[in-house]
Parts: C-alpha cells; structure tokens; sequence
C-alpha cells in the first residue's frame, strides 16, 4: 500500500502541495481529480522522486520513499508514465520498451514482458521497428505506458494518459488501464477527464490548490453535486 501523510512540497516559495493525505490500497485503482495548477503532477513526480518534499511521508508497503534515489524507487516497484508522454523519438518502438527495463538482468523476462506488452497493445507490435517520433499520439501514449510495464510495476502512476488524444483512443486507453488493473498492477491516475477517471476508480481524490478537499469512491465522487459542477458540468 501506498501512504502518504501530512505532505508538503515547495517551489521557490511557492506551496505546490499543503499537507496532504491519502492511500492508494494494493489491487486498485485510485485517481487524483483536480484543474490545472492543484498539484497533482507534482505528487506523483515527488512520489516518484522527481521532486524533492519540504515534510511528510510517503511510505510504500511500510518503507519510507522520501530521501531514496529515483533507481532505488523504481527498484521497490514503482513506475511513472510522464504527462506529455516523454517516448525518445530517435528510437524504435522495441527500444524504448527496452529502455523500460534498464534496472532489470533477467533476460528472459525482458522478451517474456516485451510480449506482455504487445499483447496489451497490438498497435505496437506491429510497429516495432517504428521510430517512436514517427507514431500518433496515441500510439506514443501505449509506448509510454508499455515502456514504464517494462519495469514490472507493483504501483503504476500514470500523469494525464488522455491528454490530446481523440475520444475513441481515449477510450482503447482507459480499457487498457483497467486491463493492467486486472492483471495484478495496483494504478494512481492523474487525469483532467474526471469523468473517465471516476468511472474506473475504486476511490478518488479532489486536489484543489495543493489541499485535497473530497475524498470518496469513484461512484461517490461522480455523484457528488460540487464535483459535477466543478469537474464534470452539471449534467455530468
């Protein structure tokens, strides 16, 4: 189980978070719902070790994350898939799932997840061999999520997975994120489309200028008369 308590996080002088807490349980999915500036990217990059906190805790599975090396939590399980999708361009779609596994020595179940991957994401074995620059956004959005399964996550965090892609290829992303969910991988999502994000989530967070303000599963969330306003328009 992820934990975290009493986090604070400053840029500059700036408060990006003020004190929050929350937990994502083992075996679900939790997202993190909020406008642009709240500091939801800004959890996970410090989660993530991006990001240094001023105070607070962030334990994974009883062990304090706050102070290790970026390395050492991917190496406990812990994996990013980066808002703006981050792929390298220059390389083919085969090594940046590579890249994905930097940590790992067992090379047998490299190729045995590279399948995995592929099953997952058709799209991206059939272009393989493809420069990653070369892909749509979307595909490039399955390379950034396929290249960060490559670490063989217990925890995937994945920042904003929607971001400018088309509704339907929202739609093949979202069913994915499920898919991964169901296959053992416990997720924290960050995503403007509260909507989406809602509908899959076991329990929700509402982060409004760095102070988490609601808390509650997703159906709770998605019917709770102030989110609807804010985050989903009156009509849901």
């Amino acid at each position: 189980m992820l934990k975290i308590e009493n986090l604070h996080v400053s840029y500059g002088g700036i408060q990006a978070l003020r004190g929050i807490n929350m937990q994502v349980r083992d075996g679900e999915i939790a997202t993190l719902i909020g406008a642009n500036g709240a500091g939801k990217s800004t959890t996970l990059r410090t989660i993530s070790g991006l990001v240094k906190a001023s105070s607070g805790s962030i334990q994974w599975n009883g062990e304090e994350l706050l102070g290790k090396s970026i390395d050492k939590i991917i190496g406990s399980g812990i994996a990013l898939s980066p808002e703006g999708r981050r792929v390298f361009p220059d390389m083919t779609v085969l090594e940046n799932l590579k890249i994905g596994a930097y940590l790992r020595k067992d090379k047998d179940g490299i190729e045995k997840d590279i399948q995995w991957v592929y099953d997952l994401f058709p799209r991206l074995k059939e272009r393989s061999w493809q420069l990653a620059g070369t892909l749509s956004g979307g595909e490039q959005q399955m390379l950034a999520v396929g290249r960060a399964l490559m670490s063989r996550p217990k925890l995937m965090m994945l920042d904003e997975p929607s971001l400018g892609l088309a509704p339907l290829v929202v739609q093949d992303i979202f069913s994915i994120i499920r898919e991964i969910n169901r296959q053992g991988v416990t997720v924290l999502l960050i995503e403007q489309n509260a909507n989406m994000a809602l509908k899959i989530a076991d329990y929700g967070y509402v982060l409004e200028t760095g102070t988490i303000t609601m808390t509650g599963t997703g159906a709770e969330l998605l019917a709770n008369e102030k989110v609807r306003e804010a985050y989903l328009g009156k009509n849901g």
